[in-house]
């Protein structure tokens, strides 16, 4: 479903912790982070596009979380020809996104990157609210630098940011008779054991 002027309607998500950090999540198989995000379908509204991409892609359910706040209009990128499917080429031009800031009630337990069986993400973290954008795919910056200017107004600015106590989580490989599960990474041992 593609608007007159060839962007694809969308939803981008900033998960928010306790302490105002972002949830951070790698793209599976990639070197690139990203916030999670997808299509708008026929018939659903951006809050309706948002819930069922949050547990697509994290998930997290309406209980897990809280909406905090929405950018007040669509947010748009172009994207590059090297990344668009050759048939569509000429009519996609790329996305505009509606942006949503929500809390999470939940529990890191809760958070579940195997919830399809095509997932986006392969490890995540809790992460600054400026996260480092070197780090997401070029032409989607500048949204990212939007989104995150627009709704930081809704942030508690009494609270903490700490990112250093928390760790990526990854999915763990899967293993004859396992199945798959995230895991924390190893941690460095304290100095003072051998």
């Amino acid at each position: 479903m593609l608007d007159r002027e060839g962007f694809r309607p969308n939803v981008g998500i900033i998960l928010l912790n306790a302490h105002n950090e972002v949830w951070w999540g790698k793209r599976v198989r990639e070197h690139s982070w990203q916030f999670p995000q997808g299509g708008i379908k026929f018939g659903e509204t951006p809050e309706q596009a948002m819930f069922r991409e949050l547990e697509e892609e994290i998930g997290l359910r309406a209980e897990h979380v809280k909406i905090i706040g929405r950018t007040r209009d669509w947010l748009r990128y172009e994207v590059p020809d090297r990344f668009i499917k050759r048939e569509v080429r000429g009519h996609y031009r790329g996305q505009k996104q509606i942006w949503f800031l929500l809390r999470m009630t939940g529990r890191d337990c809760d958070i579940n990157l195997r919830g399809t069986d095509h997932p986006e993400f392969d490890a995540w973290r809790w992460h600054d609210y400026w996260v480092p954008l070197d780090v997401v795919i070029e032409f989607k910056r500048e949204v990212y630098q939007k989104a995150l200017q627009e709704l930081s107004r809704f942030l508690n600015r009494s609270m903490p940011s700490n990112s250093s106590r928390h760790g990526a989580r990854y999915l763990r490989q899967s293993h004859p008779g396992k199945g798959l599960g995230e895991a924390a990474p190893p941690t460095a041992k304290p100095k003072n054991e051998a």
